[in-house]
């Protein structure tokens, strides 16, 4: 990988997660949607993720420089909610495209990742 691609660090903007703060997001017609808090805080003045499924939990890791891929962080309403489609994972994981979940993010640093827990255990 490039330079600074990934990182083990959480955004500048955090630090590790000590919030009890419940964070969820929601998986509906193979896009996941997150909030502008979400947003502002882990991945703020970014514009893609990477999306990876490590056995039953979903990683939504930073990246850091757009030229190098990922799922766009697109901007879906003014209160600056972000929307990732992304169909073709979801499909992959056989989720059905009808099929809404919600589900709790925490930011975990060891992974430089948001991960959502067993979420493909439930989902399946």
């Amino acid at each position: 990988m490039g330079e600074s691609e990934i990182t083990n660090k959480p955004p500048a903007t955090i630090t590790n997660e000590t919030s009890p703060t419940r964070l969820q997001m929601t998986i509906n017609r193979g896009s996941l949607y997150l909030s502008a808090q979400i947003y502002e805080r882990y991945f703020n003045g970014l514009t893609a993720v990477i999306l990876l499924r490590e056995e039953n939990d979903l990683l939504i890791m930073p990246v850091m420089h757009a030229a190098s891929g990922g799922y766009l962080l697109k901007l879906r309403n003014a209160a600056g909610d972000r929307v990732i489609n992304a169909m073709d994972f979801i499909r992959e994981q056989r989720i059905d495209d009808f099929t809404e979940l919600s589900f709790v993010v925490t930011w975990k640093s060891d992974k430089a990742a948001l991960i959502a827990s067993n979420l493909f255990d439930s989902a399946n």
